[in-house]
């Protein structure tokens, strides 16, 4: 009998366990045995937005040409497609937001020479950002040595820094094809890249034969008159760096306060540019509406090549502040002239064919390799440019160029995708 009573006694033991962990299990006392739904992955959320942007909301949008096809190459026919939400930078990415991102680097790979590392818990390790460099040191230039020119190699005879070693080594998750190869490891798709990011300054002097650019070549990416007007001589390759370590700084940034992040900063596609640059105006041929380049008091409202090649009759010989001209009703400066604008699309001529593309967020990706036909690495660029005449200008203008190509005409501006927030909910 002991020992029956000692088994039963340990039977109402554990159904008086089970019978409490079924209660905790049931969620807030407040549930009352009702499904209410487990929120306890909720962290500190506040939807950011980032700052110098803007929001796009959703809609339905009529893209395609709505005035002449200058190039008569009939790639874009109108047709109906349906856009999430977003945001974009109000400008194109300036000199000084683009130098911060080269200083970046020069730091990070001075504070990696120097040994400057935080040791974390878990062994983990991190550059030591509150570490101040000091290079105006003689002892911490000779360790940076790998930095910097010989005085006998620059033409100034001084030590200047070495350009061609700021190098962004960066990795990211090929989403796409994981998807395609489910049954693959998840590490084999882990990509990773190194691109050279500084600005290649002399496209000033090499794109425009018998023309003195060489004062805009030696001051336009450094000398601070120019820090709020548009970086150019950046690659497609050099963009898509940029948008990268946007991303990893804010994502950083955010976690270390606990706070909300999801997301990240890219290239907008062709048709993401074309429904932010349209602002809410269907078919209308540019940003301001239209059909005039012009205002009612005669002034331009965009810098490009007006007339027969008056540069300056906008106001501007080369590029111009880019917050230069009235924002369009969106609050986008400079969607169309000023510099034209990389997008993250692949040039191909049935981007728009209807029985092809979808009609919700449609986007052309085309891997390439190396060894791929060159027209292959071809990047929708939009917008038109201060050196390109009006037709340039119009919004379903579509122009392209190499993805490893620098232009003293094409910047870029990068766009970021909450995506609650995106659906219009």
């Amino acid at each position: 009998m002991t020992k029956f009573y000692k088994m039963k006694k340990g039977s109402l033991h554990l159904s008086v366990i089970a019978i409490g962990l079924f209660a905790v299990s049931c969620g807030k006392p407040a549930s009352q045995d009702q499904l209410v739904g487990d929120y306890s992955n909720r962290i500190n959320y506040k939807a950011p937005t980032p700052i110098g942007m803007v929001s796009i909301p959703p809609g339905v949008m009529k893209t395609g040409y709505s005035d002449q096809d200058i190039s008569h190459s009939l790639d874009a026919e109108v047709r109906n497609v349906n856009m999430s939400g977003f945001y974009m930078d109000e400008t194109e990415i300036t000199n000084a937001q683009y130098r911060q991102f080269t200083n970046w680097v020069r730091d990070s790979i001075a504070l990696t020479t120097i040994g400057e590392f935080v040791d974390h818990e878990d062994g983990s390790q991190s550059l030591n950002w509150r570490y101040k460099i000091r290079y105006d040191d003689p002892e911490v230039l000779d360790e940076l040595m790998g930095l910097y020119l010989d005085p006998m190699q620059t033409v100034s005879g001084k030590r200047e820094l070495n350009t061609t070693a700021l190098v962004y080594t960066h990795q990211f998750y090929d989403y796409e094809l994981a998807a395609s190869n489910p049954q693959d490891n998840p590490m084999d798709y882990v990509k990773t890249v190194s691109i050279p990011i500084y600005p290649d300054t002399l496209v000033w002097m090499r794109q425009f034969n018998y023309s003195n650019n060489e004062p805009i070549a030696r001051q336009y990416n450094s000398f601070q008159a120019f820090d709020e007007y548009p970086v150019v001589g950046i690659s497609w390759h050099q963009a898509n760096a940029f948008c990268n370590w946007r991303t990893e700084l804010w994502k950083d940034g955010r976690e270390s306060k606990g706070l909300y992040f999801e997301g990240s900063f890219r290239l907008p596609s062709e048709t993401q540019w074309e429904w932010a640059a349209r602002g809410g105006r269907q078919l209308s041929p540019y940003p301001w509406g239209g059909p005039y380049t012009v205002n009612q008091k005669g002034c331009y409202l965009a810098n490009f090549k007006p007339e027969r090649g008056n540069y300056s009759a906008d106001g501007g010989l080369y590029t111009v502040n880019a917050k230069a001209y009235w924002p369009n009703d969106y609050g986008l400066y400079n969607m169309s002239g000023n510099v034209a604008e990389w997008t993250s699309s692949a040039y191909d001529q049935s981007s728009y064919n209807t029985n092809i593309m979808s009609d919700l967020n449609p986007e052309v990706h085309v891997r390439t390799n190396e060894n791929d036909a060159e027209w292959l690495k071809l990047k929708v660029v939009k917008g038109g440019s201060w050196r390109d005449p009006y037709p340039y200008l119009n919004i379903s203008n579509r122009d392209y160029e190499f993805a490893d190509t620098a232009k003293a005409y094409i910047g870029f501006r990068t766009i970021y995708v909450q995506t609650q927030q995106s659906l219009g909910q």
